[in-house]
């Protein structure tokens, strides 16, 4: 079993920059990604940017030049610093550590206002 803990998020106007982390605990395997996912009302789930223990990283083009997801694996901590947010990045922004198995976080609120 694996526990995610989120922390940071919160209300920052359009152009601002907020930074959140999730720290994992508990059967941490090597070879795992860890990452953030985010939900918007009446919206799907959608990736915002994973990285591989190795240091590999995936981002939603819509992010990209903007978001920087980092992690520190002795911790076994991701943090995704976020700048030049927009309106459009407002939701739920959800931590997922995947290995064998998939597992997220409650969620953390970052709201953007215009």
């Amino acid at each position: 079993q694996v526990h995610l803990v989120e922390s940071g998020g919160g209300l920052v106007q359009a152009g601002g920059s907020l930074r959140i982390s999730c720290a994992a605990s508990g059967r941490i395997n090597s070879g795992n990604v860890m990452g953030w996912y985010r939900q918007a009302p009446g919206k799907q789930r959608e990736l915002v940017a994973i990285m591989t223990n190795g240091g590999s990283t995936n981002y939603a083009d819509s992010v990209k030049g903007r978001f920087t997801i980092s992690r520190d694996n002795a911790k076994n901590t991701v943090y995704l610093q976020m700048n030049s947010l927009k309106p459009e990045d407002t939701g739920v922004y959800i931590c997922n550590y995947r290995d064998f198995l998939n597992y997220w976080g409650q969620g953390t609120q970052v709201t953007v206002s215009s």
